[in-house]
């Protein structure tokens, strides 16, 4: 699996790349390319969840369970109905040995089962959670203008649940080393991103803007 990020690919082979040697940017075997600081923040992102910091063991916004909600009625009712309906007349062509119609419309129909599956999950372990944070502080749905000192750059972000985290598009989960390291401060603060026992950097909040959560952000894919 690759994760393709500004200038380099991360090739993720297995849980023993994701350390410290990588995270400091240095090259294991020619596997790994570590450039910038959102090449760090997706890799230690990525090893909460191979470590079981999974979105299913996250808190939910009350937005994040409606849409969630939505997405399984719509799979039940009509992409569920829709898949059945292509393996049926997929079958019906003749030959399964030689059928590749056949089994891309049952991989289509066991791909909606498992995201069925997963949302359900979702819902089941659900805590619901709300932002307490003033205007001037980081929070949920928040957009942070935050400067790096070690790469001597500044991004943006919007922290969202993890659910629907998307580094690639600025959306940064609470979850995360930075969204935690951030939460509750305000323009200014200078803060420590601690990444693991090994490695963590430092930033600095330079502005923050609040955002009405519209329920645009897609739920993220398991």
């Amino acid at each position: 699996m690759y994760y393709k990020m500004d200038t380099c690919q991360i090739l993720v082979t297995g849980k023993s790349m994701i350390d410290s040697t990588c995270l400091t940017g240095e090259s294991r075997g020619g596997k790994i390319c570590l450039l910038g600081i959102k090449s760090r923040i997706m890799l230690a992102n990525y090893r909460n969840v191979r470590n079981g910091d999974d979105s299913m063991q996250n808190g939910l916004t009350e937005s994040d369970i409606k849409k969630i909600k939505e997405e399984i009625e719509y799979r039940k009712l009509v992409v569920r109905k829709e898949a059945l309906e292509a393996v049926k007349e997929a079958r019906a062509q003749g030959d399964l040995s030689e059928n590749f119609e056949y089994y891309a419309a049952k991989k289509d129909k066991n791909r909606n089962e498992s995201r069925i599956r997963y949302l359900e999950r979702m819902l089941k372990t659900a805590v619901v959670v709300t932002d307490d944070a003033k205007d001037d502080e980081v929070g949920l749905n928040k957009t942070v203008e935050i400067f790096f000192e070690e790469d001597d750059i500044t991004e943006t972000y919007r922290l969202v649940t993890s659910v629907r985290e998307n580094t690639l598009k600025g959306l940064l989960s609470i979850e995360s080393p930075l969204g935690k390291a951030m939460l509750g401060h305000k323009a200014g603060d200078r803060i420590y991103v601690r990444v693991n026992e090994n490695y963590g950097y430092n930033a600095v909040i330079k502005a923050i803007v609040n955002k009405v959560d519209d329920g645009d952000d897609k739920i993220r894919s398991f």
